[in-house]
């Protein structure tokens, strides 16, 4: 381990469901000696995949958390993260890329740049990952890369240049020709192991100089001295490879690979790209925050001796206690050190240093900078930062998206709830993006999360590994209440009941706003309220947004301002104020028009062409709005704006209208207002909910 880090490489490989990355990932651990047999992701052999080590990934054929490896090529160190694909677990990839130096991009020759491969890319943009693409399989009817790259060019904007030309297409793939040192190359043997030169197919030979042109014209952007070589008509390949490596660094330029994961053409040269254009750990800025000196941005020096800064980006309760996944930015990590968490300030003495392969470890001395390792029996939470005793930085937060669908459970018995308390405990720790809470007016365990699959995967793991039995309520859709318009108030409160009383008068108004969930404006001039209870007020606001006068629901988007108000020489206190500020919210709020808001959600269809039709009556009978529909070969994508609320159970139904041949996704998009008949709907039901309770 204590070797060159300019020959480390942190990468994850991410995509839309269902474009190969487990099988990638599978085939590079095999070409790299990792394991010595190759099994395919829904394990017909019983075994599965060896980065879906979970018992319902394997079932299901989809990867539900991500997973570490690492394996070495030519001298190179790789450490892998294969991710999900699913935007329910979207935080798994946003974990990755979080500490992560490069990334592969996969994408399908048949599907292209598909709504989750959007997402993910949004994701390498937020943490400024650079990125190769490859384009898998090739070997599929239909398939067209050269679609796929100026896809990559018009929805996702990128400089996306060819790096090969593939030999043959659908079942006729052989192999491809490399553009930079112009050879061909075809994959023999049972498993694609024999790599054999071979000369440039006539039939190619003028695609593949223009291709050629193409990529000099791009990467001479980033080298002057490839421009003059290419003027001179003289290029040497480690100049061209010096330019397409600086463009891809500063993320202008993305090298686009080709081949089939699954029929193993061409893994090998991507795994060359990635040593050739993607970074090693000191090419890339990570920026930390110095505690002591008011969170002032910190460049990390990827330098062993430094002071230690490390991030844990991962929990997993293994079979052996708490595993905690963590990488290195600066310093070195030994065995038997002891770190402080810089968040809760805790010092913490290392007990055993690990590294992972999917779900086996091997234990080693230390983690020098620039590397991905894991921890034993260290209690901290996601996201946390270590570091020496003598510095006190925070690695930057991650962006952790807010729950969109609730569920209630209710365990069947004692035994069962206090299974289910120690579940829910593990799986909050692991997932900041699942949250859970007891409704204290139902006494019913809530759990929200991302989507149903989200809800459903930890549910069916509390049966499989806790043995809980559950019955799982309707889910709740987080709705939200706002108001439209300005509302005065002017609340008095006063309580008298022998003994000092409680005094307090409130007059101001609230407006809607768009700019953040809640303003509050303060413009009491000559003392009408004292100073210390201003605080008092705005607390009493606050609280008064957790449940919204309508139906219960939190409020979104509202600026309270005071501008009047009376205090009293005794009966005044922080209570009072609070309190009035309280009944001041309600008399404004009723009077400021309140409406509900529901989540909607973009929703993208892949249907075969003769659906068409259907999918958009099943999108419009869901209170729909369909946004477009693009043709893809004989596949169509439907894109469409639809309520969380009317989603549920949509699988099932667009599975049964379409011979199960349709599949989509789902992201959050934004609140919107739900039309008078649905919101009297659940101004009746809370209503009820309430009635029931006063019983």
């Amino acid at each position: 381990m204590n070797r060159d880090p300019n020959l480390v490489r942190n990468i994850g490989i991410s995509a839309h469901i269902d474009s190969g990355k487990t099988t990638l990932t599978e085939r590079i651990l095999f070409y790299t000696k990792r394991i010595h047999a190759i099994h395919d992701v829904r394990g017909k052999d019983g075994v599965g995949a060896t980065m879906d080590f979970m018992e319902l990934e394997r079932e299901r054929g989809i990867t539900i958390t991500s997973a570490a490896t690492y394996c070495e090529w030519k001298d190179h160190e790789i450490n892998i993260i294969d991710t999900p694909g699913h935007v329910d677990f979207t935080i798994e990839v946003e974990r990755a890329l979080r500490v992560l130096d490069g990334a592969i991009l996969v994408l399908c020759s048949v599907g292209g740049v598909q709504s989750q491969s959007i997402t993910v890319d949004r994701q390498m943009n937020r943490y400024k990952v650079p990125r190769i693409a490859f384009i898998n399989k090739c070997d599929r009817s239909g398939a067209n890369p050269f679609r796929v790259i100026d896809q990559l060019r018009e929805k996702l904007n990128h400089n996306a240049i060819a790096m090969q030309v593939p030999i043959g297409l659908e079942n006729d793939l052989e192999g491809v020709v490399d553009l930079v040192i112009m050879k061909g190359f075809v994959f023999e043997g049972a498993n694609g192991e024999i790599i054999t030169e071979v000369p440039i197919p006539d039939n190619l030979k003028d695609e593949v100089d223009r291709r050629r042109e193409i990529l000099i014209d791009a990467a001479s952007m980033f080298s002057d001295e490839l421009m003059e070589e290419a003027l001179e008509g003289n290029i040497k390949e480690e100049t061209l490879k010096a330019a397409i490596r600086k463009g891809t660094l500063n993320r202008e330029m993305t090298p686009v690979f080709m081949g089939s994961a699954y029929k193993n053409k061409a893994v090998q040269l991507l795994l060359d790209g990635v040593m050739e254009f993607l970074p090693n750990p000191s090419e890339v800025e990570n920026i930390g925050l110095d505690l002591d000196n008011n969170e002032a941005p910190v460049v990390m020096l990827n330098d062993p001796d430094k002071p230690l800064v490390a991030l844990a980006f991962k929990l997993d309760e293994g079979r052996f206690g708490q595993l905690t996944y963590i990488r290195t930015y600066q310093g070195t990590l030994n065995k038997g050190d002891t770190i402080v968490n810089s968040r809760t300030g805790k010092k913490v003495k290392i007990g055993r240093v690990v590294r992972m392969h999917s779900d086996q470890m091997e234990d080693v001395d230390s983690i020098p900078s620039g590397y991905i390792g894991a921890l034993f029996g260290v209690d901290c939470a996601s996201g946390d930062t270590f570091t020496s005793q003598d510095v006190r930085y925070a690695m930057t937060s991650m962006h952790i998206p807010e729950p969109v669908i609730s569920l209630a459970i209710v365990p069947k018995d004692s035994a069962a709830q206090v299974n289910m308390s120690k579940a829910l405990n593990r799986f909050t720790k692991e997932d900041p993006t699942f949250r859970t809470f007891v409704n204290h007016e139902t006494s019913e365990t809530i759990i929200s999360g991302m989507g149903e699959l989200h809800l459903e995967v930890y549910t069916e793991r509390m049966k499989r590994e806790y043995n809980v039995e559950l019955t799982v309520g309707q889910p709740q859709v987080a709705y939200r209440e706002t108001i439209t318009q300005r509302g005065n108030f002017n609340y008095t409160h006063k309580k008298q009941s022998g003994g000092a009383g409680q005094y307090g008068r409130v007059a101001g108004y609230m407006e809607p706003t768009t700019e953040a969930d809640f303003i509050f404006d303060n413009q009491v001039v000559g003392g009408s309220i004292p100073t210390e209870y201003i605080s008092s007020c705005e607390k009493g606001f606050k609280l008064s947004m957790d449940k919204g006068p309508l139906c219960g629901f939190p409020v979104n988007g509202v600026k309270v301002a005071i501008n009047d108000g009376q205090s009293h020489a005794v009966d005044s206190s922080d209570m009072a104020f609070q309190a009035a500020a309280r009944g001041a919210f309600k008399e404004g709020y009723n009077s400021a028009k309140p409406v509900i808001l529901e989540p909607i959600m973009k929703v993208a269809v892949e249907t075969p062409t003769e659906f068409q039709g259907t999918v958009m009556g099943t999108l419009n009978q869901r209170r729909g709005l369909i946004l477009g529909s693009q043709d893809e070969g004989d596949m169509s994508v439907i894109e469409a704006e639809v309520p969380l609320s009317d989603m549920f159970g949509y699988s099932t139904v667009l599975r049964s209208g379409t011979q199960g041949k349709a599949q989509f996704t789902m992201e959050f998009s934004q609140y919107r207002q739900v039309p008078k008949n649905v919101a009297d709907e659940i101004i009746k039901k809370a209503e009820e909910e309430r009635k029931k309770k006063g019983h």
